[in-house]
């Protein structure tokens, strides 16, 4: 084999199979959510394909001959990888949870065949290409530098560009197809120089177009994709104002139409509370607007919420995806004025270009999966919310956790140490570690009146059994030895109880 056409095509099938890997985030993220397991789970399937198929790939090369056999392995490298699309979707709408068993699986259900098939291509082109014992050593050199080039493209093709401008399906099947195109040329051209048939060329297109088929016929789980979220609008068949907002898969915003001071989600209720009972006292000078920034915009149920009942706050919201905000515009209802202003981009980097002592009151309400982003979990994340907030100003956070609240109690350290006094609200059984879900952190440098929480709640006559966590004392046994959470260790997935 020519040395030009060897080094293409280990170039083409290792991108391939990274494209597939980055592309594999996005495709698991509405079944398992994305978080570092989902990752970990992706990368580790993929490696080890790449190590059955190089060991596959020079056995076979050694024992049927290389030539032969890499027309073929391209066509069913991108067959398998197409394939890889309705067989996740069918498989991740048996309601799979986030556990790592289960996103392994998952993962390998997907990809482990097409990264193994893709990965044999390399040992087979070795074989064909050496010629000399002697330079061997540097051909195999070659070929692997081209490898990790073609790898290494394929990456930032595929995060830097394709998921910002094309529906991961389409990526997906776009790469199989291309695989499945250089396979019938390859095996073209090695047909005619043997005087033999090439690869079947009807057998392999109604192969591709069966599976393509199959890859665009199944359920869809996002009504749009962004860089970061699938993203879902699910309408309320007894409401036709109400909607709620699908983030890979888990609802982030409750959102009336006609009515912003209805809020259908507990923790947003929580959160109207912890505003209730501290802006009133704020410590700005009076006849200052309140002002409240929200790390994190989802729906904007809660920024809505504060528009529509006090009409003098001034808000700002730091919103991660730009496709979030245009999906709250145009099917949501939603838009910025000269009292709520979006600013795109990382929170993380977002909060520092605001002012010290700027705000009454910080929302954290960001999450990727059931986690909050780890960097915004952290006692120098945590620092910085302290210097947007003026002396006395508040931070109220939404934390998801299951038993036995390893995240939350961590977290709950973290805000201590950073601004001394914190309440935890919860349901009772939930926060006492029996199963799990929302919990509302509220925390400030001066101290935080429980009483008055418990009164408002109780005089709404909220359905939910609401717990309040405070005192020092309450919380030192119930924080035990939960490590406070840092740039340097912030292990919010492996904490995080599922």
């Amino acid at each position: 084999m020519h040395a030009a056409t060897a080094g293409l095509l280990t170039f083409v099938a290792a991108a391939s199979v990274l494209v597939l890997e980055i592309a594999a985030g996005r495709l698991l993220a509405p079944y398992v959510g994305v978080s570092l397991l989902t990752y970990t789970g992706i990368i580790g399937v993929i490696l080890a394909g790449i190590a059955l198929g190089a060991w596959i790939g020079g056995k076979a090369a050694d024992r049927l001959g290389p030539l032969r056999l890499l027309g073929p392995t391209f066509v069913a490298g991108g067959l398998t990888a197409v394939a890889s699309v309705p067989v996740v979707a069918f498989a991740g709408a048996t309601n799979l949870s986030p556990q790592t068993v289960e996103i392994v699986v998952l993962a390998a259900a997907g990809f482990v065949l097409p990264a193994t098939v893709l990965s044999a291509v390399g040992p087979m082109i070795v074989r064909a290409t050496i010629v000399d014992i002697g330079s061997s050593g540097s051909l195999v050199g070659r070929l692997s530098a081209i490898g990790t080039s073609g790898a290494i493209a394929g990456t930032f093709l595929t995060g830097f560009v394709l998921l910002g401008a094309l529906p991961t399906r389409l990526i997906i099947v776009g790469t199989g197809g291309l695989l499945v195109l250089v396979g019938l040329i390859v095996g073209l051209g090695v047909g005619r120089r043997r005087g033999r048939g090439g690869t079947p060329l009807i057998g392999t297109l109604l192969a591709l177009g069966a599976v393509t088929g199959s890859a665009l016929a199944a359920p869809a789980a996002c009504d749009a994709e962004s860089r970061y979220y699938c993203v879902r609008i699910v309408e309320d068949a007894a409401d036709p104002n109400a909607r709620t907002l699908v983030l890979d898969g888990l609802s982030h915003a409750h959102v009336n139409l006609a009515d912003p001071t209805v809020l259908r989600f507990g923790y947003v209720r929580r959160f109207a509370d912890v505003a209730a009972t501290t802006l009133p006292g704020r410590p700005a000078a009076p006849g200052t607007p309140p002002a409240v920034l929200h790390v994190g915009g989802g729906g904007f149920s809660f920024p809505r919420y504060l528009e529509a009942t006090l009409p003098d706050v001034r808000q700002t919201v730091l919103e991660l995806d730009p496709a979030v905000l245009r999906i709250n515009h145009e099917q949501l209802g939603f838009a910025p004025s000269d009292r709520l202003r979006v600013v795109l981009g990382d929170a993380r980097l977002s909060i520092a270009d605001e002012a010290s002592g700027a705000y009454d009151l910080v929302v954290g309400d960001a999450f990727g999966g059931l986690a909050v982003p780890w960097h915004l979990t952290t006692s120098e994340f945590l620092a910085e919310v302290r210097r947007v907030l003026m002396p006395g100003g508040t931070y109220v956070m939404n934390v998801i956790d299951y038993a036995p609240l390893g995240f939350l109690r961590s977290e709950v350290a973290t805000a201590r140490a950073v601004f001394g006094e914190v309440v935890v609200l919860g349901h009772p059984r939930e926060l006492d570690g029996v199963g799990g879900g929302n919990f509302v952190v509220v925390a400030s440098d001066r101290p935080i009146d429980a009483d008055a929480l418990r009164d408002r709640i109780d005089g709404l006559d909220d359905p939910d059994e609401v717990g309040i966590l405070d005192g020092l004392e309450a919380l030192d046994a119930w924080l035990g030895d939960a490590a406070v959470l840092s740039d340097d260790f912030a292990p919010v997935d492996q904490l995080l109880g599922r």
